[in-house]
């Protein structure tokens, strides 16, 4: 999960619920994705392996750069189960299921690259990246190109929305110290992943605190922040709702976590993409809504048990 942003108030959300992969234990991960500074990309693993031109209704849509190297770099952290995650040195989860379903409508196979989170908009920039694929969420932070204190720091990315998620407040089994919502927080100390969304909502609401204050731990991935829940050295972690529920479920086959309260400030998860690349966004819109209307995409989801985030049409840059 990334995403893995910058959201509106005390928002709760990388948008920054859901089924079976690996344990938050072993999420090697993300938070949102590994979310964090530096881009060394690891495993890596291909989405549409067998797609060729033939058949592909939206090759066409491509610009002549893909349609040559018939391959679309994506950049992730692979460390969100389950929108990303890494099993047998795989890339396997929503994201990855989504990219091979596009893969069918464009013609062309999307590779997957693991990387550090808050490293993935500038592997736009750079070349590293064609794409991003990281439970991302659209922001209109992200899509100027602004930090979480409003300066300008980049040229931005477009989004091409493809999830709704909300936010929630990751918890020690029993909530001891009764978390329901980010005002509890206050006086308190929490654990975050470093670069999402997630720690920029822990900021504004120390903020909130006032006199109270609040004690926020970032961490390189959110596997470690949940480490710091479980041992109770914070009270709460926060996450996109799919994440945050898919561990409460599967860690400590259910022992180590619960949810906090209800999920909070939904948005849009979206695939960025480079300003400069209006014709592949186009592209990936197009394929977006060829494989919701056939079905494909619902199917992807059903079997990650995250319908409840499914949209009915994709946008660009549908994030506030």
């Amino acid at each position: 999960m990334t995403a893995r942003t910058t959201r509106p108030s005390a928002a709760l959300t990388r948008l920054t619920a859901v089924a079976a992969v690996a344990v938050a234990g072993t999420l090697v991960l993300t938070g949102c994705g590994d979310q964090t500074k530096k881009d060394k990309p690891s495993a890596s693993a291909s989405a549409g392996d067998t797609a060729s031109t033939g058949g592909a209704p939206l090759f066409s849509k491509l610009p002549k750069k893909y349609q040559d190297s018939k391959t679309i770099q994506v950049g992730t952290d692979a460390s969100y189960a389950p929108m990303e995650q890494t099993e047998g040195g795989k890339i396997v989860g929503i994201d990855p299921d989504i990219a091979d379903a596009l893969s069918k409508q464009l013609g062309v196979t999307f590779k997957f690259t693991n990387g550090k989170f808050d490293g993935l908009i500038t592997s736009l920039s750079t070349g590293r990246a064609d794409i991003v694929m990281s439970a991302m969420s659209d922001t209109k932070a992200r899509q100027e190109g602004l930090d979480d204190k409003g300066k300008k720091i980049g040229k931005g990315v477009d989004f091409v929305d493809y999830y709704t998620s909300g936010s929630s407040l990751l918890v020690k089994k029993g909530n001891p110290k009764g978390i329901k919502t980010l005002a509890d927080v206050c006086g308190q100390t929490v654990a975050v992943q470093r670069g999402t969304i997630y720690e920029d909502a822990f900021k504004k609401q120390k903020t909130a605190c006032g006199s109270k204050g609040l004690t926020i731990q970032p961490f390189d991935t959110d596997s470690e922040a949940q480490t710091r829940v479980k041992a109770g050295g914070a009270v709460a972690d926060l996450n996109d709702t799919p994440v945050a529920a898919y561990i409460a479920q599967k860690s400590g086959n259910g022992n180590d976590f619960e949810v906090a309260g209800s999920p909070a400030d939904a948005g849009p998860f979206g695939i960025a993409v480079s300003k400069d690349n209006t014709q592949l966004r186009d592209a990936l819109k197009a394929a977006m809504d060829a494989i919701i209307a056939d079905g494909t995409y619902a199917k992807v989801l059903q079997k990650w048990n995250a319908t409840t985030g499914a949209i009915t049409a994709a946008a660009i840059n549908g994030g506030s």
